[in-house]
């Protein structure tokens, strides 16, 4: 049987490849669809994943997430992912009937998880805000979740801070709520996006693969997540590879601290390897890909949604 889940995502052009490889795994059911505030703002991103669900032929219900971080003020990766979160290609118009109207998705989630006859995964590849809200609000719930499956964090430097990640700067404090929560965790760190670049003859590959492939070759053009010519990293991806296909990772289990106090470090994920901390492990980390493999997968994965 499929398992269910529940996406939270940001479309961004890394998420839009993601969610196109849940969408059309059978491995997974995707129950529902949280668009969350991250990589451009709350109503763009609900836009665009109306969008990918009219282009890909999907009718998965939507709901809007929060539109801002629980405490600290909104950013933004539009220097990344162009204005719109997917510059570069003309998608249709949104599909507004899959919209849940007048719901928030800490609410809807809820809705899902505690209606399962069988054990619901999250999967989060934007900032935690609505799986974070949502623990607070229903921590009943939490015997029905499989696990969380999530990008964010890094094991060193960061993408937005020093010593922070977007998914994790963009709300720190869900991300500490949600690395306390007691779940099951499995997270794609930064560092394995530096590990599986997507390169230039697999991007020209993926160009050939029908309707989807071309969409996402026209984004890729686009992305600034690494370069065209060198290499892109698709962040995103990586996580829904750690939920389909986990033998293409190398992981340790280990305790991470979200730190929330002002300063520098605001926002830094610390993966605690060598035991300094002496605090019991709650979250089992990527620390490496197979990438001739994973770009396999890939290819295969988006020729499935083609």
């Amino acid at each position: 049987m499929s398992k269910p889940i529940i996406l939270s995502t940001d479309p961004g052009i890394d998420d839009a490849v993601a969610l196109a490889i849940l969408l059309f795994d059978r491995q997974v059911d995707v129950k529902l669809i949280a668009a969350a505030a991250g990589n451009v703002g709350i109503e763009q991103t609900l836009t665009n994943v109306l969008k990918l669900e009219k282009f890909l032929n999907k009718k998965v219900p939507v709901v809007q997430g929060c539109k801002r971080a629980i405490v600290k003020k909104p950013i933004d990766a539009a220097s990344v992912h162009g204005k719109s979160g997917m510059d570069g290609y003309n998608f249709p118009e949104p599909d507004n009937s899959l919209l849940l109207e007048n719901q928030v998705a800490p609410e809807v989630i809820h809705q899902v998880v505690a209606n399962s006859p069988e054990k619901v995964t999250l999967v989060g590849i934007a900032p935690l805000t609505d799986f974070a809200m949502y623990i607070r609000l229903y921590p009943a719930d939490l015997a029905n979740i499989e696990e969380l499956v999530m990008m964010g964090g890094c094991i060193g430097r960061g993408n937005y801070g020093v010593l922070s990640e977007f998914n994790i700067a963009g709300d720190p404090e869900a991300a500490k709520i949600v690395f306390e929560s007691g779940l099951k965790i499995r997270v794609a760190p930064l560092e394995l996006g530096f590990q599986a670049k997507i390169k230039p003859e697999v991007s020209e590959q993926i160009k050939s693969l029908g309707k989807v492939g071309d969409m996402f070759y026209s984004l890729f053009k686009r992305y600034r997540g690494g370069s065209f010519n060198t290499g892109l990293k698709i962040y995103d991806a990586l996580a829904a590879g750690i939920l389909l296909k986990p033998e293409m990772f190398e992981f340790e289990e280990t305790h991470v601290e979200i730190i929330t106090d002002s300063g520098y470090t605001y926002g830094a994920s610390l993966m605690d390897f060598n035991d300094k901390l002496h605090q019991s492990p709650n979250a089992i980390i990527g620390k490496s890909v197979n990438v001739a493999e994973f770009v396999e997968w890939f290819v295969s994965a988006i020729k499935q949604a083609s």
